[in-house]
């Protein structure tokens, strides 16, 4: 837990008890630090009462005493309706943080490395802590992802925090410094919170806020947005900035495609034995961990070895099972388009398991990836809207459940793939039809594909 003794004489509401917001009242009444907290589940406002806060409706509070609003990421600020508590915070003139952000107050002498973007934020935060770690440096790994930032380990001087941030939480940070800040590509996603994509950008954007000389930037650069936010940090005065592109040279950057990467100088790493990092997408957020892990001077031979031990996360791409030549994947992540998109493009001879309650736009914008498919199994809410986008184009099954989906794409699989194919979950939506979260529903994929006749578990325990 983050020591927050710094912070003492202060006072702080808490909204949001999840996570995050549990690990933020531990840390503010261990340093006997006043703190209100409230969420509307009274199962966490329990908790919150057992660690110390004083629970209360948030519309009884003086806002005179109180130095911040600590809020969760999850609830409105601004659009599309700011919470009362917002309003009457900023009413008060009181700040709007996370906890991110009193991790930063907190841990001045650290050193931060942090991740955004629309897709591959946790795969990179992951690979990156990952690598440092088998460097044998001190490093946290947490944010967006795992463990929250109070919850962490006190690192000090010499200690390095790798940070999975999301828009929500960039746009509550005010004093956060990202030593080496990580932008790997924008496309359209949270508008109801941003408003459009320019307040999306926006908000992505504060990631820079703060770097001063001597910081850097990596920075992705496969779309027109990133490619602006590229130009913008070039031009700033002693940042370094660190471009990542596709399949051609990048002057002071590096250029990657499947399973290759290519530094600046011309050094090759070659990683394409490493069945945790298909795909051209993996390729970038393997190119944009080496250039922050070479920028914190870890040499590259022990990049490379960090590269290829990597384990993978669970749910993104997780290879489960293998039953002869059929492997069975777990993407059950990938709840729009867009993350199924990098899935469709990593293999070829695929089963695909699909469905749950669909994004805008359904699995239209898939069809450059449709002649990879030998069978297509659809389950869920979304099962007529992609029967009728995926008609005459791809050939298909009305399952309704995952296990009846499952069943079937291995028993097609197995009767007629003659090379290597692969059964692959990658849902493009998201699963509260059937499941309480996408991790429930891989998980109970991973399980069912263990338990196939014949099969073998690869990657994690589950």
């Amino acid at each position: 837990m983050i020591d927050l003794a710094v912070l003492k004489g202060s006072s702080f509401v808490v909204l949001g008890l999840a996570r995050s917001g549990l690990a933020t009242v531990r840390a503010l009444t261990a340093a006997g630090i006043d703190c209100i907290a409230w969420d509307d589940n009274a199962l966490s406002r329990d908790e919150a009462a057992k660690a110390g806060a004083r629970v209360a409706e948030l519309s009884t509070v003086d806002w005179s005493g109180v130095t911040a609003l600590v809020m969760s990421p999850g609830i409105p600020n601004r659009l599309p309706e700011p919470h009362p508590a917002a309003v009457a915070a900023r009413a008060a003139g009181k700040s709007i943080i996370c906890d991110v952000e009193l991790l930063a107050r907190a841990q001045p002498e650290a050193r931060f490395v942090a991740i955004t973007g629309t897709n591959g934020k946790s795969t990179t935060t992951a690979l990156i802590g990952h690598i440092l770690q088998d460097a044998g440096l001190r490093c946290e790994v947490g944010g967006n992802i795992g463990r929250g930032a109070l919850d962490l380990a006190p690192l000090g001087e010499g200690g390095i925090y790798v940070l999975e941030l999301s828009s929500y939480q960039l746009e509550l940070l005010q004093t956060f410094r990202a030593n080496v800040a990580i932008w790997l590509n924008i496309t359209p996603d949270h508008i109801d919170r941003h408003g459009d994509l320019a307040g999306y950008v926006a908000a992505k954007k504060n990631i820079f806020a703060r770097q001063r000389a001597g910081d850097c930037a990596v920075i992705g650069t496969e779309d027109e947005p990133s490619r602006t936010v590229e130009r913008e940090m070039a031009a700033r005065t002693g940042i370094a900035c660190v471009p990542v592109a596709l399949d051609r040279p990048v002057a002071g950057g590096v250029s990657y495609r499947a399973g290759m990467l290519v530094d600046a100088d011309g050094y090759t790493v070659d990683f394409s034995d490493v069945p945790t990092l298909p795909g051209d997408h993996n390729a970038q957020n393997a190119a944009c961990a080496w250039a922050t892990c070479r920028w914190l001077d870890v040499p590259r031979e022990w990049i490379v070895n960090g590269l290829k031990s990597y384990d993978g996360l669970p749910h993104r791409q997780e290879r489960v099972a293998a039953v002869g030549r059929v492997v069975y994947v777990n993407d059950s992540k990938a709840t729009n388009a867009d993350a199924t998109a990098r899935a469709l493009s990593s293999y070829r001879d695929i089963y695909w398991i699909l469905g749950g309650q669909a994004k805008e736009g359904g699995v239209a914008p898939l069809a450059p990836w449709f002649d990879r498919i030998r069978h297509a199994f659809l389950i869920g809410e979304a099962t007529e809207l992609f029967a009728g986008q995926l008609d005459g184009k791809v050939s298909y099954s009305r399952c309704g459940d995952l296990k009846s989906a499952l069943d079937a794409a291995h028993a097609l699989a197995q009767r007629e793939a003659t090379g290597p194919a692969v059964v692959l979950l990658s849902p493009a939506c998201a699963s509260w039809d059937q499941w309480k979260s996408y991790e429930h529903r891989g998980d109970a994929f991973r399980a069912m594909a263990r338990a196939l006749p014949g099969a073998e578990s690869l990657g994690r325990a589950a």
